[in-house]
């Protein structure tokens, strides 16, 4: 069976950087059947809920107010990471265009609402661990295993 981890505000967890969720009805039943592991490396990393809205720019993170706060967006990706190896997961449901969790387009850093191609910190080190990894705009097939 594959164990999934997923974004914890997927799961319903109100870790947004805005104090709120975006759950996902599929991934909270796959959390419900013990099937994915919801994490946010963002509260991981101690970064407070709320928080200030954050974008990529050329391989940082920034807050809207010009705070360069990569270096807890890495820290958080990489506990993430080892707990999701840990708990034996091998693929990903993962909140699209996060500075976090996005992957393939997230926000260009402008806070003006434009994606551009790229990944998320946590995403792209779970890319680089070898997980698969899904949007919940694109969801892998969840049919129940035996």
């Amino acid at each position: 069976m594959v164990r999934f981890v997923v974004s914890a505000c997927l799961a319903g967890q109100q870790c947004r950087y805005d104090g709120g969720s975006t759950p996902c009805p599929e991934v909270i039943r796959l959390v419900q059947q013990g099937r994915a592991l919801p994490l946010c490396p963002e509260v991981l990393s101690g970064l407070s809920t709320p928080r200030p809205p954050c974008e990529l720019r050329h391989g940082r993170v920034f807050c809207a107010d010009g705070t360069d706060v990569s270096a807890a967006f890495a820290a958080g990706a990489r506990q993430a990471l080892e707990t999701a190896r840990a708990h034996g997961c091998t693929a990903a449901i993962l909140k699209s265009r996060s500075p976090s969790c996005g992957f393939g387009r997230v926000y260009d850093g402008t806070f003006s609402g434009r994606l551009t191609p790229g990944d998320g910190i946590w995403a792209e080190a779970l890319r680089q661990a070898g997980f698969t990894l899904y949007s919940e705009e694109h969801l892998p097939p969840l049919e129940e295993e035996c």
